[in-house]
């Protein structure tokens, strides 16, 4: 049972000595105050109690002297024995006042310690009363409890009263997970005066908070633990922030890992452009991310037709699917039909559970499914599908996985069907190169052939006889003429390399020049025309002019032979 204690006070220096009495025995707690913080009150004057003393013994062997000499005094003076009667009797009185003085100082003296200790047990009181922590007390062989403070009806719910009527209800507020941990702290503590535990409570209503528990011996004059004393302080808040600092802690490392699985995931879809090797590596970090019994990568076929261009399945043998890729009609299940037309990611707890299911060619096996659109570019490439046996095994923490490694696996994808088509043109571009080089070969050939056309055309066309002259088509303006030319018309070549015919005035009638290029344009060479030229004297020469379009240095000329016209004299003919 608990009692309210009664307090006694006593000072001694800079320590206040409490004793309080709840049972039968007492106990004593020494409570540090400072001098400033006691009570004030005047300070009594008290007698020495060995002056006291001394003086007592001192006047009652004096009065047991006089009254032995009053006595033999008596026998022998009256005078004698009378004045030492009076003697005794003022020692008598004397001894009475000191008597009285000695009682009225005990008397304030008392009243004074008791006002001390009533202004300290006041003190106590509200200190108890008013800090939060719980301040308790239990027997240590009984362990029932024989103080606390009113924290106690704060922090468990539960009121003092309950705890007077039943000394040991305080373990019924520990949690039942936690209670027999701590009570076997307990009874060691009684042994070693040392406890300190964390642990649970549960209030009335059902919550639980959290407690930081500590406690201290309190030992008799043997030296044996009868009391354990101490606090105990809601640490309700502070287990919540750690529990919040841990969660985040493993939200980071989970979120690390995860991180380093995608990157390292995006290196391997990256190291190989092949299709197979970006297949297999997409579905090979798959697993890490997203364990599963059977994943595949569908892709359109065109129309209605859809195939498993990946596949990776950890089912047991007899269950394995057959090893020719899968293909279906997406025609005959309207499951995926409304999958394909939606085109969202999708996450199926328990297929059994789905209307349709069966319908979905290659995946009635699986129990619980999810599936994520691959698109790279805004362009949709097909569906990662992941299946298990198992029902409920997906979470949506694996949906948005599947869907973080969807990313790259699009772009990897549509990297290596480009990479596939490279490889096609690169094929066609490199037979293509050979064919060129091969042209060019024979350009080179032809080129050289030309070379020796061209310098055979150069030695003739500057060894002949007969007058030569290369010009512009349009213009007329010479490029090259030979020394027959020189000699027939006496323009030097360097009188005539750069002007135009018309600057010279070589046609007697212009009109004639234009009526051979027209003719020229039309196609087809000029042979042996008359027509008058004139020469650098100013004589006319009648000329069977004879002519050709060619490419002369990249430009379009007009190759002029100019012969002089042999005339028949009759005279000399006969």
């Amino acid at each position: 049972m608990i009692f309210r204690p009664r307090f006694q006070v006593a000072q001694s220096g800079d320590l206040t000595r409490v004793e309080y009495h709840g049972d039968s025995r007492a106990n004593t707690w020494l409570l540090s105050m400072d001098q400033s913080d006691q009570p004030r009150s005047k300070p009594a004057r008290t007698a020495p109690r060995r002056e006291w003393k001394i003086a007592s013994v001192s006047l009652v062997a004096a009065s047991a002297v006089l009254l032995v000499a009053v006595l033999v005094a008596n026998l022998q003076s009256p005078r004698v024995a009378l004045a030492l009667l009076i003697s005794l009797i003022s020692a008598l009185l004397v001894f009475a006042l000191l008597l009285a003085d000695v009682i009225r100082q005990m008397h304030s003296t008392e009243r004074q310690a008791k006002t001390v200790f009533a202004d300290s047990e006041q003190e106590f009181h509200q200190m108890a009363d008013n800090i939060q922590e719980v301040f308790w007390v239990i027997d240590a062989e009984s362990k029932k409890a024989t103080y606390v403070n009113p924290a106690y009806e704060t922090i468990t719910g539960r009121s003092c009263q309950s705890l007077i009527e039943e000394p040991s209800s305080y373990e019924k507020a520990i949690h039942p997970d936690d209670r027999a941990q701590v009570l076997a702290k307990l009874e060691q503590a009684a042994q070693s005066g040392h406890f300190e535990a964390r642990f649970r409570i549960v209030r009335p209503e059902g919550e639980v908070r959290w407690v930081w528990v500590r406690g201290f011996p309190r030992k008799d004059r043997n030296g044996k633990i009868t009391r354990l004393g101490g606090s105990a302080l809601d640490i309700t808040a502070l287990k919540h922030a750690e529990d919040q600092v841990q969660a985040n802690l493993a939200k980071a490392n989970s979120a690390w890992s995860e991180a380093e699985a995608l990157r390292k995931a995006t290196l391997a879809l990256t190291e190989d452009l092949h299709m197979d090797s970006v297949l297999d590596a997409l579905l090979r970090s798959l697993a890490e991310l997203v364990p599963y019994t059977c994943a595949r990568v569908l892709v359109p076929e065109g129309g209605p037709h859809w195939l498993a261009l990946g596949e990776k399945s950890f089912l047991e043998p007899s269950k394995k699917a057959p090893r020719c890729p899968l293909t279906f009609v997406a025609d005959d299940s309207p499951f995926f039909q409304r999958i394909w037309s939606e085109r969202r990611r999708v996450l199926i707890p328990d297929t059994r559970k789905q209307e349709g299911w069966q319908t979905f060619a290659g995946h009635q096996e699986f129990c619980s499914w999810l599936s994520v659109p691959l698109v790279a570019s805004e362009e949709f490439l097909g569906f990662l599908s992941v299946g298990h046996i198992e029902p409920s095994h997906f979470t949506e923490d694996h949906l948005r996985r599947a869907e973080l490694l969807a990313i790259p696996a699009a772009v990897a994808i549509q990297n290596a069907r480009l990479y596939s088509t490279a490889e096609i043109y690169g094929s066609e571009l490199e037979k293509r190169l050979t064919d060129l080089q091969k042209a060019e070969q024979a350009l080179d050939q032809s080129e050289a052939g030309r070379r020796v056309s061209e310098e055979k055309f150069r030695k003739i066309f500057h060894s002949s006889p007969v007058a030569f002259s290369i010009t512009t088509l349009e213009e007329g303006r010479f490029l090259e003429v030979n020394g027959a030319f020189e000699a027939r018309y006496g323009y030097s070549r360097q009188d005539v390399l750069g002007r135009t015919v018309h600057e010279l005035r070589i046609w007697d009638d212009p009109a004639d020049r234009r009526l051979l290029v027209a003719q020229l344009q039309r196609g087809g060479p000029i042979r042996n025309v008359m027509t008058r030229l004139r020469a650098k004297s100013g004589e006319i020469k009648v000329t069977a002019y004879s002519a050709d379009r060619i490419e002369f240095d990249g430009q379009r000329c007009i190759l002029g032979v100019s012969e002089d016209v042999i005339t028949h004299d009759p005279k000399s003919a006969n």
